[in-house]
């Protein structure tokens, strides 16, 4: 008897809920994830998505950017070359979304917490395939992708508030 081998799954999203703030299922994160990596061409990747609260978000922030408060989403990329088997997805790094600031700040723009965290989580998957938005050039880039990828999921503007 010969065993089937199974296609490799083009995307894994790994999501560590920390939070005591209730967030969408683990399939809309992929969902979203694969939104994201799909606009940037990529496939057979894998990521890790932590839902935290605002204590967790600040010890991170403090110690891996010097900044001493909770910030809505952090980002943190592997290597390129990070080794990984070949049957596996390459590892693209890790996101981090501050559950209680997301809520705050859907609430100040007047958009729905789905929106704002599908935008967020967005913005971290373009940083970990090096996107970022340190000069007006890249900004506007990484913008118009996240714009694009919004409204391929069927969401509003993440830059216009209502």
């Amino acid at each position: 008897m010969s065993a089937k081998s199974s296609p490799l799954p083009a995307i894994e999203v790994d999501v560590d809920r920390a939070s005591a703030v209730a967030a969408p299922t683990d399939a809309v994160f992929a969902a979203w994830v694969a939104a994201g990596l799909a606009a940037l061409g990529l496939a057979h990747v894998s990521l890790a998505v932590r839902l935290v609260d605002e204590a967790e978000a600040v010890v991170l922030n403090r110690d891996y950017r010097g900044k001493d408060y909770a910030p809505n989403v952090l980002s943190f990329p592997l290597a390129d070359d990070f080794p990984a088997p070949p049957d596996e997805p390459r590892p693209l790094g890790d996101i981090v979304l501050c559950l209680p600031v997301v809520q705050a700040e859907a609430l100040a723009y007047g958009m729905s917490f789905d929106q704002r965290l599908a935008h967020l989580l967005i913005h971290g998957v373009l940083h970990l395939a090096g996107h970022n938005h340190d000069q007006q050039s890249p900004r506007l880039a990484m913008e118009a992708l996240e714009t694009r990828v919004m409204a391929e999921l069927g969401l509003p503007h993440p830059y216009q508030q209502s």
